[in-house]
């Protein structure tokens, strides 16, 4: 059986639906559905914008749009992960976790300069300077930050 949140309230968050009878189960579940928040855990006012250095319009477009997703957000603003990964080199979700809690807790833009240095981690196939699509960015980050996760839950 695969389970839904029925609402995205927090009193609710336990709330499950089946919506597809006949599934396997998954052999581990990373985010308990009880720990994940829809609405903003703590007050955040609007964080620091990122600077563009020479076609990197889609990327600060990923990370934005990353950084202000309250569910994802508040796992980072915890710091739940670097405390506990044992990833040696890249690791995409705490990249994501530093620059969430810099943009979050400054007031001028910001270059983000590790997710510069590890572009060619998040995708082979993109360069630097170029103009790069957003969807696919999005989905290579996103996919970098599950390989993260599932990577860290092995251990």
């Amino acid at each position: 059986m695969v389970y839904c949140l029925l609402t995205i309230s927090p009193q609710l968050s336990s709330s499950f639906k089946v919506i597809a009878e006949g599934m396997t189960p998954p052999q581990r579940i990373l985010f308990p559905p009880e720990k994940i928040c829809m609405v903003w855990q703590q007050r955040q006012s609007a964080g620091a914008g990122l600077r563009n250095v020479g076609n990197t319009c889609f990327l600060n477009a990923v990370l934005q749009c990353l950084t202000y997703t309250p569910p994802l957000a508040n796992y980072l603003l915890s710091r739940e992960h670097s405390q506990a990964c044992r990833q040696q080199g890249f690791c995409m979700m705490c990249i994501m976790e530093a620059h969430v809690n810099k943009v979050l807790r400054s007031v001028s833009a910001i270059l983000p300069l590790a997710v510069l240095r590890a572009f060619r981690f998040i995708g082979e196939h993109f360069q630097l300077g170029r103009e790069e699509d957003a969807h696919d960015f999005l989905c290579c980050t996103v996919n970098a930050m599950q390989r993260a996760c599932l990577s860290a839950s092995n251990e």
